[in-house]
C-alpha cells in the first residue's frame, strides 16, 4: 500500500466520516426509542457534577498523557504542537477506520511526515505497541482478582452460551496478546536475526504466500527498531512505562466516573466497572465498522447496564460523545491543517511500504493490542 496525500484526503473524506457517525447515533437514537422514561432528563439535570468533572478531566489527562510519551519516546524531536496533531490523528484515523485495522496503521507514517527517519519512526511505533501490550497482560490479573466473578455481564442480561462463549473468547485473546507482546520482545531485544529469519521463512511458504512481501518488510522494521531501541538506558523505558500505565489508566476509568455521577458506587464498584471495561474493548476489536461504532453502542449496556438500569442508554451517548464523536470532529478540523503543513507545494513522493505495515505491529487490533481509540 502507498499512501499519498491524494490517498490521505480521500480515506478521511467527509463523506466517509459520516458513515460511522450516522451508524453509531442512529444505534442510540433507537436504544433511545425503546428505553426512554420521563425521568430520564430530570435524572441527566441531578448529575453528580463531581463525577462529571472527574471524568473531564481523566479525558483531558488521557490526552495530554498520549502527548508527553510521543514527544518523550520521539526524544522530544517533536514540539506540544505537533505532538497535538500527531495524537489528535492518531485518535481521528481510529475513529475513521475499522477497529480491527485502527489508527495504528499510519502512525509511522504521521511520524515520518513530522520529519523522523523512518527506521526511528517504526521503532517509536514499536514501543508503543509493546508498552500498551504489556500494560493489558499485567492489568488483566489484577482486575481478575478485584472483580472475581463479576468479570463478565450477569446470567440476567447475557444468555449463559453467550456469557461462555465471551469468556472464552476473552482467554484466548489474552493468551494472543501475551504471546505477541513476548514475540515482540524476543525480536527487539532477544533475538531480531533469528525472527527475521522465521519471517523471510514464511514467506516462502505457501500457506503465507499471499503475504510475503508484508514478512519481508516487516522482518526489516524489526531489524531496524531494535538496533535503535537497544540504545535506549533503564531511565528511558522506564519513563515509557509509568506514562503508559498512567494514560491507559485513565482511558479505562472515565466510564466508572460517568456511571458514578448518576447512581451510587464503591470502590468495589469502580473496580467491576474498569475490569468490565477491558472485556468491553476486547469485543470491539472484531468489529469491522469504523471506530466500532453501532457495536459500541450496542453491546454497552450488556456490560454496564447492571448499575444504571434503562439510563444506560444515555450514557452510552454520553460515553460516546466524550471519546469517539469528539475526535471525529477536532481530527476534522486538524486534518486538513497537518496536511497543510506537512506537504510542501511540490509533488509529495510515496510512502515506502515498509511503513504502512506497522499495523501488524500496533496494539490491540487484530486481536493483539488495545486501540489507541477507544
Amino acid at each position: 500500500m502507498i499512501l499519498t496525500k491524494e490517498t490521505l484526503q480521500a480515506k478521511f473524506s467527509p463523506r466517509k466520516l459520516l458513515l460511522p457517525l450516522l451508524l453509531g447515533l442512529g444505534v442510540v437514537g433507537y436504544m433511545l426509542h425503546q428505553s426512554y422514561e420521563p425521568g430520564q432528563l430530570q435524572t441527566l439535570l441531578q448529575a453528580n457534577p463531581f463525577w462529571l468533572a472527574m471524568a473531564l478531566l481523566l479525558l483531558l489527562v488521557r490526552d495530554c498523557g498520549y502527548m508527553h510519551r510521543i514527544r518523550y519516546i520521539t526524544e522530544k524531536e517533536l514540539t506540544w504542537k505537533q505532538s497535538f496533531q500527531v495524537i489528535t490523528l492518531w485518535e481521528f484515523a481510529s475513529c475513521a477506520l475499522p477497529s480491527v485495522v485502527g489508527g495504528s496503521t499510519i502512525a509511522s507514517y504521521i511520524l515520518f511526515k513530522e520529519g523522523i527517519a523512518l527506521g526511528r519512526s517504526v521503532a517509536q511505533v514499536m514501543v508503543t505497541a509493546l508498552l500498551d501490550n504489556l500494560y493489558f497482560v499485567l492489568a488483566v490479573p489484577l482486575v481478575l482478582l478485584s472483580a472475581k466473578r463479576q468479570l463478565l455481564p450477569e446470567l440476567e442480561t447475557l444468555h449463559e452460551t453467550v456469557r461462555q462463549s465471551l469468556g472464552i473468547a476473552f482467554v484466548v485473546s489474552y493468551l494472543l496478546i501475551a504471546l505477541y507482546a513476548f514475540t515482540m520482545f524476543y525480536a527487539l531485544f532477544l533475538n531480531p536475526l533469528a525472527v527475521k529469519r522465521l519471517l523471510l521463512r514464511l514467506g516462502h511458504t505457501r500457506l503465507f504466500r499471499r503475504w510475503r512481501q508484508a514478512l519481508f518488510r516487516h522482518a526489516n522494521e524489526l531489524l531496524l527498531a531494535s538496533k535503535h531501541l537497544r540504545t535506549k538506558n533503564r531511565a528511558y523505558w522506564l519513563h515509557a512505562s509509568i506514562s503508559t500505565a498512567f494514560v491507559w489508566t485513565a482511558r479505562y476509568a472515565i466510564i466508572g466516573c460517568l456511571v458514578a455521577a448518576f447512581t451510587q458506587m464503591g470502590i468495589g464498584d469502580h473496580f467491576v466497572v474498569f475490569a468490565r471495561n477491558l472485556v468491553y474493548k476486547i469485543v470491539l476489536l472484531v468489529s469491522v465498522t469504523p471506530g466500532g461504532a453501532g457495536l459500541a453502542e450496542l453491546v454497552f449496556p450488556a456490560f454496564f447496564g447492571a448499575f444504571l438500569g434503562s439510563f444506560t442508554t444515555v450514557i452510552v451517548l454520553l460515553y460516546r460523545l466524550l471519546t469517539y464523536y469528539l475526535y471525529l470532529v477536532v481530527g476534522t478540523l486538524v486534518f486538513p491543517r497537518w496536511v497543510a503543513r506537512v506537504y510542501t507545494s511540490e509533488v509529495s513522493a510515496p510512502m515506502p511500504a515498509t511503513a504502512i505495515s506497522t499495523a501488524h505491529t500496533f496494539p490491540l487490533h487484530i486481536p493483539v493490542a488495545p486501540s489507541q481509540h477507544e
